[in-house]
C-alpha cells in the first residue's frame, strides 16, 4: 500500500504541500544537522542505518520517511501497521531481497504506527534489518521502550521528534498559502492564524486540516470563519493572555488545596487549549517543592519524572503523564516549610545578617590557609557515630530558626529529630 500516491484523487492539503526537499522541512532542526544520522540517511545512498522516528502526531515522521527515499534514490515501500499483517511484511521483505539481488537496488521499508505491530510482527523485521535486506524507517507516537521489542530497538537508531513550536506552525500555514499546490489566492487574518495555531497544538497536519476546512467557504479566512468551522477553538484560552495565567493559577491552587477533581478540570482546560506540556510540567515541579516538600519526599522525583516524560512524548500522550502527576500531588500531604525556610534565610543574607565562617569550616586544602587556622578543630561526624554537637554558625545566626517542620505526612516523623539536633548544636560551645 503506497501511503504517498501522488496520483490519488482529492489529496488533502497536508499531502499536497509536503516538503520537496530536506531544506523545506519545518521543525526538527535538532535532527537535521549536517552530522546527524538522519541527514546521512537523507543524503547518502549507501547509508544503511535503520531508524525509529518517535514523536507526536503531525511532526514530520511520514514526511521524513518519504524524503529519505526520494533524496537517496532508493526504492520505497510503505506499510501501515493498522492494516498490514505478517504476510504483508514478509512479502515486502522478500521482494526487497529479490530486487536487491537482481538489480542491486536498495529498499526503504516505511512502517507507520509501528507500535501497533504485535511482538511476532516486529520479530519478522529482525533478520531483514540485521542483514541489511531493507533499511527500516518506523514511525511511532508511543514510547518505543514500552511498545517495541528490544532486539528491534538495538538494531535501529532512535530519533525523537518534537512538537512544532507556534512559530513553526505559523510557517507551515504561510507556506500552504503560497505553495502552488496549496491555497494560492486565499488570505488569512492574524486572529484566524492564531486560532488555528492554538487548535493545532504543535501538530502541522492538524493545522493544515483546519486551514483547508476554513478555506472552503471563501478566499478570506477570518477569526469568525475559523470559529464557525472549528467551534471548539472558541472555547480555548489565549496562551499569551489573562486566561492563560488564570487557569494555570487555578490549577496550582487546586492542587495546593488538595482538590483533585478541580485540579484535573483545570489541567484538562490547559490540555484542550494546546498549552505547552513542558510549561505545565515545570509548574508542577515547582509546586512539588513549594507546597509539598518533605511532607511527601516522593513528590519532587515524581514531578521531575513527569517533566522528563512530557519532553519525550509531547501531545497527546503527555496528558496521561500530567494527569498522573496532578493526582499524586493533589493527594499528597502538604508542607511549605522548606519554601519558607529558604526565603527567610535569603532575607537575612540580603539584609546583611550573616555569620562569619568558623575557622574549623574554612577550606584547608592550601598550606597558606591552614597557617591561618583554617580547618583547625573540625570534627568529622562519621568518625564519631555520624553526629557531633558542634556549632556551624556564629551570632547573629546561631539562634535563627528557618526550617519549621509541619505535622503533615513524612515531615511529622522528622520534626522530633529536627528539634533534637537543633538543640544539640545550639547548646554546643562556640
Amino acid at each position: 500500500m503506497d501511503l504517498f500516491d501522488q496520483n490519488a484523487p482529492a489529496q488533502p492539503l497536508a499531502a499536497r504541500v509536503r516538503p520537496a526537499g530536506v531544506d523545506e522541512v519545518i521543525g526538527q532542526a535538532h535532527l537535521l544537522g549536517s552530522a546527524s544520522p538522519l541527514r546521512a540517511l537523507l543524503s547518502d545512498p549507501d547509508a544503511s542505518t535503520s531508524v525509529i522516528l518517535w514523536g507526536p502526531p503531525g511532526t514530520g515522521k511520514t514526511t521524513l520517511a518519504r524524503l529519505a527515499a526520494e533524496v537517496s534514490g532508493r526504492r520505497f515501500v510503505a506499510l501501515a501497521a493498522v492494516s498490514a499483517g505478517v504476510k504483508d511484511v514478509r512479502a515486502a521483505i522478500e521482494q526487497a531481497r529479490e530486487i536487491g539481488r537482481t538489480r542491486s537496488e536498495r529498499t526503504i521499508l516505511f512502517i507507520d504506527e509501528v507500535h501497533r505491530f504485535s511482538k511476532t510482527q516486529q520479530d519478522v523485521l529482525l533478520p531483514a534489518v540485521e542483514h541489511g535486506w531493507i533499511t527500516l524507517i518506523a514511525a511511532t507516537t508511543e514510547n518505543p521502550s514500552m511498545s517495541l521489542v528490544s532486539p528491534l530497538l538495538s538494531r535501529s537508531m532512535l530519533l525523537v521528534l518534537s512538537a512544532l513550536t507556534d512559530d513553526e506552525v505559523r510557517a507551515v500555514i504561510s507556506r500552504a498559502l503560497t505553495h502552488p499546490e496549496g491555497l494560492p489566492g486565499v488570505t488569512i487574518d492574524d486572529e484566524a492564524t492564531e486560532l488555528i495555531v492554538r487548535f493545532a497544538g504543535g501538530d502541522a497536519r492538524r493545522a493544515l486540516t483546519a486551514l483547508e476546512a476554513a478555506a472552503g467557504p471563501g478566499p478570506q479566512i477570518t477569526g469568525e470563519v475559523v470559529r464557525a468551522i472549528i467551534p471548539q477553538v472558541a472555547n480555548r484560552y489565549d496562551r499569551d493572555g489573562d486566561m492563560h495565567y488564570d487557569i494555570t493559577s487555578a490549577l496550582i491552587k487546586s492542587v495546593r488545596g488538595s482538590d483533585v477533581d478541580a485540579a484535573l478540570h483545570y489541567l484538562a482546560r490547559l490540555v484542550d487549549g494546546g498549552e505547552d506540556p513542558r510549561f505545565i510540567a515545570r509548574r508542577l515541579v515547582i509546586l512539588a517543592s513549594e507546597d509539598i516538600g518533605l511532607a511527601d519526599p516522593s513528590a519532587l522525583p515524581l514531578a521531575i519524572a513527569g517533566l522528563q516524560a512530557v519532553q519525550l512524548i509531547g501531545w497527546p500522550e503527555a496528558r496521561i503523564t500530567l494527569g498522573h502527576v496532578v493526582v499524586h500531588l493533589s493527594l499528597s500531604p502538604k508542607s511549605n516549610a522548606a519554601y519558607v525556610a529558604i526565603n527567610e534565610a535569603l532575607e537575612d543574607v540580603r539584609s546583611g545578617r550573616v555569620s562569619p565562617v568558623p575557622a574549623m569550616l574554612r577550606d584547608a586544602s592550601l598550606k597558606s590557609s591552614r597557617a591561618t587556622g583554617a580547618g583547625r578543630g573540625y570534627r568529622y561526624p562519621h568518625d564519631e557515630g555520624g553526629f557531633v554537637p558542634v556549632r556551624y554558625v556564629e551570632p547573629p545566626i546561631v539562634q535563627r530558626t528557618y526550617y519549621r517542620p509541619t505535622q503533615n505526612g513524612a515531615e511529622a516523623r522528622a520534626a522530633a529529630a529536627v528539634e533534637r539536633l537543633r538543640e544539640a548544636v545550639r547548646d554546643a560551645d562556640g
